[in-house]
């Protein structure tokens, strides 16, 4: 079964190597994106079960999304794909609000000189994120399964947490915290939502890529497998392939984006903390409420 396997693989492999060979060679995939999120971990204990789902249902259009990889050898373009908000859609409260407010653009990738290039805007005022790419430490698996028409291999790795990954935020763990008397005192003086949150400081990444499509790209921040990603699993995030095109008529330009205040990553991290610490001493309360009197 095995060797079937492998001759299989080979003869995708043969065919579409003849495809990567061409000067103008492009590919695309269309990614389904879903992330599940605890809203009672952000709603407050002052919300009804029936607010909560309101909540849940405003927030899911930033939850549920369509992304586009075009990509080449070397290089890919990674956007959602456009479409109309629906009638109500938006709000979902304070977390709702903030997480509205970072409007990613085009996400560039150049596997070959290690780059990336962010598109994004935030409160209004557009970035370009220059960085070099996140490098995971993969952990090759023999563990298989077909996505599609692609037979694909699991791939592992555990990435450190961001402190902007909204996605993966939870609830933060007081119990912990008693421990250090002095640090319970100042937590318990907090009344702020960002301060009843935290990300794990570790996040296991779950990837299955396909020999049968040998680029070195894949989702969002994801890449260095031996195939195209077709289905990434991290944290409370799934994402995963729905179609691949091989040398469509439609190509896409692939290049990086150049409009918007040129800043590295980390750059751009202190900026957005800025004006989250800005927002919390603008409305206090516990996550909440309206303006201190």
């Amino acid at each position: 079964m095995k060797s079937l396997s492998i001759k299989i693989i080979g003869s995708f492999i043969f065919l579409i190597s003849g495809a990567l060979m061409a000067q103008d060679f492009q590919g695309k995939a269309y990614y389904q994106s879903k992330t599940s999120m605890d809203m009672s971990n952000f709603a407050g204990q002052q919300m009804s079960e029936q607010q909560r789902k309101m909540m849940a249902e405003r927030m899911k259009s930033m939850l549920e999304k369509t992304f586009v990889l075009s990509f080449n050898r070397t290089e890919s373009i990674y956007k959602e794909e456009e479409k109309l908000a629906a009638p109500g859609a938006g709000g979902g409260g304070r977390m709702g609000g903030m997480m509205g407010s970072f409007t990613a653009g085009a996400q560039y990738k150049n596997v070959k000189d290690q780059q990336l290039v962010q598109d994004q805007e935030f409160f209004g005022k557009q970035f370009l994120v220059k960085d070099s790419i996140p490098k995971l430490e993969w952990k090759m698996g023999t563990e298989s399964k077909q996505i599609g028409q692609y037979l694909c291999f699991k791939a592992t790795a555990v990435k450190k947490g961001d402190d902007l990954d909204f996605a993966n935020m939870r609830r933060r763990n007081r119990d912990d915290e008693q421990k250090d008397s002095e640090k319970s005192k100042d937590t318990a003086k907090s009344t702020n939502l960002m301060d009843e949150i935290e990300v794990p400081k570790e996040i296991l990444v779950t990837a299955w890529y396909t020999p049968q499509i040998p680029v070195n790209q894949g989702p969002g921040e994801y890449w260095g497998l031996p195939g195209l990603i077709l289905e990434v699993n991290s944290g409370n995030t799934t994402i995963l392939c729905s179609k691949i095109e091989i040398n469509p008529t439609d190509k896409t330009e692939i290049k990086a984006p150049s409009r918007g205040k040129v800043v590295t990553k980390k750059e751009y991290d202190d900026i957005v903390k800025d004006k989250m610490k800005e927002m919390q001493e603008m409305y206090g309360g516990r996550g909440g409420g309206g303006s201190r009197r």
